[in-house]
């Protein structure tokens, strides 16, 4: 199971939740046809009725929640699907929960650490790195991450000058 997103609040009175998405330029989870959600502790898997856009996130209808009483339960919890349920990716795309793990090069070849997770920002994610003396936060953006190469694992970055110095 990948974890997608999180519910954040219901939406209207009707047992729809706002999902904020891990990664906000998707658009394969309007296709959802069945999730999981986790929160302390306890899960349970439901059918999704719909599921659409709503600004930077999108709105889930579960089978079963036909009201605010019957949503609410579940805002905080952790939003996970199938592997085989997403979307196949075009050449050179990537799924953020496939690069947990990767190694991170400068172009000088220096090993900056591993993904540990990424930081879903308003003004663009990050790929928050474990080094080996301190955690790095390099902005998963097309200046600087230069390649993210799935069979070796690993990726290489250009972090701006001062950077890595934060």
């Amino acid at each position: 199971m990948i974890p997608v997103g999180e519910l954040v609040t219901t939406h209207g009175i009707r047992g729809w939740l706002k999902l904020h998405p891990y990664n906000p330029q998707t658009e394969s989870l309007a296709s959802l046809k069945r999730v999981c959600l986790e929160k302390g502790g306890r899960s349970a898997e439901f059918f999704v009725e719909a599921c659409k856009a709503f600004k930077r996130d999108f709105l889930l209808k579960l089978r079963g929640a036909d009201t605010i009483a019957e949503a609410e339960p579940w805002v905080g919890s952790v939003v996970l699907v199938d592997e085989s349920d997403l979307e196949p990716l075009k050449p050179g795309e990537y799924y953020y929960h496939q690069i947990i793990g990767f190694d991170v090069f400068d172009r000088e070849g220096r090993w900056l650490g591993k993904v540990a997770r990424i930081w879903a920002k308003g003004g663009g994610d990050l790929y928050v790195l474990e080094g080996a003396e301190k955690e790095y936060l390099i902005p998963a953006t097309a200046e600087i991450v230069d390649k993210v190469d799935l069979a070796e694992r690993k990726i290489l970055v250009q972090p701006p000058p001062g950077l890595l110095d934060l």
